[in-house]
């Protein structure tokens, strides 16, 4: 091997060991030797040469018992880390904003900015008590916690999930289906999940609300797919529903001074391109695969914006005014 090449090796090879130390601390007695060769990709005579670093380099108790997989006699726990002032309030902040995402557990969050509380001066920790805000724990709130850690913790270990999924398209029909999660993510008020779905035989989103139970299938484990690509999936389209049959257009809108000032301190989507008027008026430019959520979203500024282009949407959106316009007359 060239020289410049193996301090590469070396270091995918301590993140390696790092890796399985923590996925055997996370699951004891689930994996064995071949289970982690098929795991890394690499062979089991590479594994084991692993397994004894962690054994006798590190000093870690681990151990296997027949017919069952590794574990450790006393759970490693990582160095704790220091902050400088500046990166530990960021985190705070961080932290902080997650607990208004709803079905963050409340109970860890707290536990967490306790936890970076202590790496403060004391004169900061007054300020603590006002920054703490705790959401109203509702039923919901726990079921999309419950379902959030279950289907995170398939995504770490790539274990097939059962679910009892309730699909609004088709009159709130409730249907089983085993799904191979691929990431979880918030948006706006709710959390999305996006897996390979094996009854329709394709990358679908789920509404983490509208499953209504989820079971981790044992002995199952599942390979993404190898041209899955997130951003890619996601497309063009406005926010998350994926305009499949939908072609890319130019879109045009003019927003009064008003709503121009709110629009143009967001980034909306990657193609928009703000071009300010000389009465303050904003001319608001992007290439979509037009959804009825954007459509949504024109609605929400009424006469505040104008479709200038395409047509048959300035159509639609004047069609929806009129519609809104006929209840109150």
């Amino acid at each position: 091997m060239p020289r410049r090449e193996r301090p590469l090796e070396e270091n995918k090879r301590v993140a390696r060991i790092l890796q399985i130390v923590q996925i055997i601390a996370t699951a004891p007695k689930r994996y064995k030797r071949k289970d982690l060769a098929i795991e890394f990709e690499i062979s089991a005579e590479a594994i084991k040469k692993d397994l004894e670093v962690i054994r006798h380099g590190l000093r870690l108790s681990l151990e296997n018992e027949r017919g069952s997989g590794y574990y450790f006699e006393d759970i490693p726990r990582l160095p704790s880390l220091n902050y400088t002032l500046t990166e530990a309030l960021s985190l705070l902040v961080a932290v902080q904003a997650a607990q208004q995402i709803s079905g963050v557990g409340s109970s860890e969050l707290a536990a967490a900015i306790t936890r970076l509380e202590s790496l403060f001066p004391l004169q900061f920790r007054e300020l603590f008590p006002s920054m703490k805000q705790q959401p109203t724990l509702t039923a919901q709130r726990e079921h999309r916690h419950e379902m959030l850690t279950l289907l995170n913790q398939a995504i770490i270990f790539r274990q097939k999930v059962g679910i009892v999924y309730e699909t609004r398209s088709r009159e709130g029909a409730v249907g089983n289906r085993i799904v191979h999660p691929y990431q979880t993510m918030p948006y706006v008020r709710s959390w999305q999940l996006i897996a390979y779905c094996e009854k329709r035989e394709d990358i679908l989103m789920f509404k983490v609300d509208r499953i209504h139970e989820a079971t981790i299938l044992p002995e199952t484990t599942y390979a993404v797919l190898a041209d899955y690509d997130p951003e890619e999936y996601l497309g063009t389209a406005w926010g998350i529903m994926r305009g499949v049959d939908a072609e890319v257009e130019q879109v045009i809108l003019h927003f009064d001074s008003m709503a121009g000032r709110w629009v143009a301190e967001e980034q909306w989507h990657k193609s928009q391109e703000v071009d300010i008027q000389d009465d303050g008026s904003m001319i608001f430019k992007l290439k979509i695969a037009i959804t009825p959520e954007f459509v949504n979203w024109l609605l929400y500024y009424g006469g505040r914006v104008e479709v200038m282009e395409p047509m048959h949407l300035r159509q639609q959106v004047a069609k929806e005014h009129l519609n809104a316009a006929y209840l109150y007359i």
